[in-house]
């Protein structure tokens, strides 16, 4: 069984909440009634992704990094709880530029879990990677299986667990890490080099441009849709639970077929190109989701297909 305490107003603050999951969750928040505070520096994330909140008065905008302590002190001064989503967010940015990669995703958690301990948080929710397990083949990938990261982002995400793991431990400030799988939906950048796939797929079909799938397409994913991990940072967030936990849809889909279900639903016949597989990506992944449906009722809602409609949608 899964405790959840009473629902009350609570002050959150969400660190890379102008990004993509970060304005998802802050939207939600907004609409429970919560006090919310988004930090961001805008280096990945986008002022346009939270203008619509600007109006309430619960809602409040920091631009700043979380490599400044000064800073995260001060803002963190008063928060009930910190959604940790601010990170930089690629494999292949990593493998290009892993010292960015690790100021912002190893150096920053740090800075944000101190500051977090030091403002006597109640609870911090830190949003770690499902390429901690990298290519180990056995599927579906369980929380008690050794992490084997292929990349220098991987790495990265599996520290920040590994310190959000101490902080609790000797501290007693209360983590729970969870390992997204392959997010996905409104307000995904398509733009950027390192964009995911499927708003690179969706964005590319839309304008009869062939998308291009790195490797032979056969290469799987457990896609998750963005308004599953709103609801799995929530759950967790109010509940009791601490640890490491898989937050996925529970199936996976080849490339190939994803690319067939996107020209499906938007009326096209577009065919990919194929180039080489990338260096650090994963050939297949599929996780095992009973650990978050038994800690803190996670209970996913959009398979790919209603996903997918839903993110085409706001795509046009």
């Amino acid at each position: 069984m899964y405790y959840t305490k009473k629902k009350m107003k609570n002050s959150i603050a969400i660190t890379g909440g102008a990004g993509f999951i970060g304005s998802n969750l802050a939207e939600e928040l907004i609409k429970k009634g919560h006090s919310v505070t988004v930090l961001d520096n805008l280096s990945t994330g986008n002022i346009k992704n939270i203008r619509h909140l600007e109006k309430h008065n619960n809602f409040k905008f920091k631009k700043g990094s979380i490599t400044d302590r000064e800073f995260l002190k001060k803002t963190f001064e008063g928060v009930d709880y910190v959604l940790h989503q601010a990170a930089i967010p690629s494999v292949q940015r990593s493998v290009n530029n892993p010292q960015a990669t690790h100021e912002a995703n190893v150096d920053g958690t740090f800075n944000v879990l101190l500051a977090a301990k030091d403002a006597g948080v109640k609870k911090l929710v830190y949003a770690a990677s499902s390429s901690a397990y990298g290519d180990t083949p056995t599927l579906p990938k369980k929380e008690d299986m050794k992490p084997n990261p292929k990349s220098p982002y991987a790495v990265s995400k599996l520290a920040g667990e590994y310190y959000c793991s101490a902080f609790n431990e000797v501290y007693g400030l209360k983590t729970i890490s969870l390992r997204y799988y392959n997010v996905y939906g409104p307000r995904q950048n398509p733009d950027s080099e390192y964009a995911a796939v499927i708003p690179r797929f969706i964005t590319r079909i839309l304008k009869s441009e062939r998308p291009t799938i790195y490797g032979d397409g056969t290469q799987t994913r457990d896609f998750t849709y963005v308004k599953d991990v709103v609801s799995a940072n929530l759950k967790a967030m109010e509940s009791q639970a601490t640890g490491v936990y898989n937050i996925a849809y529970g199936k996976r889909i080849s490339l190939n077929d994803l690319a067939e279900k996107i020209n499906r639903y938007t009326g096209k016949n577009i065919a990919p190109l194929y180039d080489k597989a990338r260096k650090g990506d994963i050939k297949d992944s599929l996780a095992d989701i009973s650990a978050a449906k038994e800690a803190f009722g996670y209970e996913p809602e959009y398979d790919i297909d209603r996903g997918l409609q839903e993110t085409i949608k706001w795509f046009q």
